[in-house]
């Protein structure tokens, strides 16, 4: 039997969008989910996993993910977590544990997740006052993260400014009408932002 449980406290959000847009406004539409599930979640070096096997606490540990990207378990030796799911992790941890215990049920828990700091930042790159990657904060929108960056520069192309938010399968890409939020107010594409996404603000043709 495989009971997989993991602690993502740190990576559970709840967004609300800032505005509506206007009747006559075409605007894309976006993801506002922001719940982090297990199979989303791609266990990084040195984060760390508390590995029980019910009723066998000797081969139960604690230990955080090597350089290498492995941990270490008793009787099976090194396995692989870097890149993986805590499920599936634990699943080859209990195929590997089948030979030495009977029916062995294993639980994966991350009680750490340092690698979960990095891609989870937000990045704004391009016409603003600091290029700047900062770690992401709940409830942050387009124009908090802009904002964070010092605002735009002088040549900035603000309305054709692009929010882009890695997806299951590709990238996707939002249009942002920049100018129309620092300057009358067009909250419309104040976006709520995820972990991991990126804006970037283009420079005008002269």
């Amino acid at each position: 039997m495989l009971n997989v449980s993991i602690l993502l406290s740190l990576c559970l959000f709840m967004l609300a969008c800032s505005s509506t847009a206007s009747k006559n406004s075409v605007l894309p539409k976006i993801d506002h989910s922001t719940s982090l599930t297990v199979n989303e979640y791609r266990i990084g070096i040195e984060d760390q996993l508390q590995i029980n096997v019910w009723r066998n606490p000797e081969l139960s540990i604690t230990m955080p993910v090597r350089p290498d990207g492995k941990i270490s378990m008793p009787l099976i030796g090194d396995v692989l977590a870097g890149g993986r799911t805590p499920e599936e992790v634990a699943r080859e941890i209990t195929k590997g544990l089948e030979k030495y215990v009977r029916k062995p049920n294993v639980t994966v828990i991350l009680t750490e997740l340092r690698n979960f700091e990095y891609i989870s930042r937000i990045r704004v790159t391009g016409a603003v006052q600091t290029p700047t990657s900062f770690a992401y904060r709940q409830g942050m929108t387009v124009l908090d993260a802009v904002l964070e960056a010092g605002g735009v520069t002088e040549f900035a192309a603000a309305d054709r400014a692009k929010l882009y938010r890695q997806g299951s399968e590709k990238t996707m890409v939002y249009d942002i009408r920049l100018g129309g939020i620092l300057h009358q107010g067009e909250l419309a594409t104040n976006f709520p932002l995820k972990p991991g996404d990126i804006i970037t603000v283009p420079e005008r043709f002269f």
